[in-house]
């Protein structure tokens, strides 16, 4: 099962939701001869469905899924919050969204991960059951797991998952651990080194790495394949936004991690949005991602960078305006 994974390259294109997956890119690293998975967050079954055939129609190399695994409901200072941001929502003319709580049609979706028999199926925020890892591993599927410590790697042992995704604090976008308050953590190198002494599973690194150099140090720490995301972002074909992939183009700000955007904490380019308001948000996920999602939305249509969710890596600065098959080139060139 593991060997779909590491076909030819030590690159896997990790999963970044919120349309800059696309199966375009997706299938474009896979026909490059890396792995690369295909995000289901944010979609409904029916959409995710579709983009999964559409990935099949665009290339005959294999490819994984990754899945938000539902968090508990948390609701505490979403209402001040939202009237924190009105001000902002009336520059753009519009209305907040609808602090809403609800599960990512997860169930629905490992329902058809397990019909199609996916080769690979990943899960971000949390563990599956260990009934539901025992069905996918009948459906012939390798079952990941993604981990901020070395805690949650042992929990993700403990349910029989079969590689382990080590994400360190250097990584853009969200926090992929069990706690969505997580603003800290372990840098990428230490984390690796933290969960092979202990476990003998496979571990994928995830955090910061834009160079062959880090990929090879990765793999020299003991990792068996590194999974980038940002290195990515500007590729062409990439559904990455247009403010955004200018901003990343400039690589005139820092980075944070803030909970300011969506309730979770997640790794950003520094705004006056995050300064204004981090230090007042909630955890509160997915209801402030539904509260923020039609500023941000408007923020992208007039260009404004100050309040779109600018997520990206500490090593942005390093990324390349080029096709996705030239960033796998260039990332494995040292191996």
């Amino acid at each position: 099962m593991l060997g779909a994974m590491f076909t030819q390259s030590p690159v896997i294109l990790g999963p970044m939701a919120g349309g800059v997956s696309t199966p375009e890119l997706v299938a474009a690293v896979s026909e490059a001869g890396g792995f690369a998975f295909l995000p289901s967050g944010y979609l409904s079954a029916t959409e995710f469905a579709t983009q999964w055939a559409r990935t099949h129609e665009l290339t005959g190399a294999p490819f994984g899924a990754n899945l938000f695994v539902p968090g508990a409901q948390r609701a505490q200072g979403v209402r001040e919050y939202a009237e924190r941001l009105v001000p902002d929502a009336l520059e753009y003319g519009i209305a907040l969204g609808e602090a809403r709580f609800e599960d990512d049609e997860y169930a629905a979706k490992l329902e058809l991960l397990i019909a199609q028999r996916a080769p690979v199926v990943s899960f971000t925020f949390g563990l599956p059951t260990d009934g539901d890892v025992r069905r996918l591993h009948a459906a012939g599927s390798t079952v990941v797991a993604t981990v901020t410590t070395q805690g949650e790697a042992a929990a993700a042992a403990k349910i029989g998952v079969d590689v382990l995704v080590a994400q360190g604090i250097e990584a853009g976008g969200h926090r992929g651990g069990f706690d969505p308050g997580q603003t800290t953590g372990m840098g990428l190198l230490a984390l690796i080194g933290a969960i092979t002494t202990t476990l003998e599973l496979p571990v994928i690194a995830a955090g910061g790495i834009m160079r062959p150099a880090d990929v090879s140090a990765v793999r020299t720490a003991g990792a068996v394949a590194a999974q980038c995301g940002t290195a990515f972002l500007r590729c062409p074909e990439a559904g990455t936004k247009q403010t955004h992939r200018n901003a990343l183009a400039k690589g005139n700000r820092d980075t944070t991690v803030t909970k300011a955007f969506t309730g979770r904490a997640a790794r950003a380019l520094t705004n006056t949005f995050i300064a204004k308001h981090d230090r007042h948000a909630p955890t509160a996920y997915p209801q402030v991602h539904h509260l923020t999602k039609p500023l941000r939305t408007a923020a992208a249509e007039a260009d404004d960078p100050e309040r779109l969710h600018l997520w990206a890596g500490q090593g942005y600065r390093l990324g390349k305006e080029e096709p996705a098959a030239e960033v796998l080139r260039y990332l494995t060139s040292g191996q």
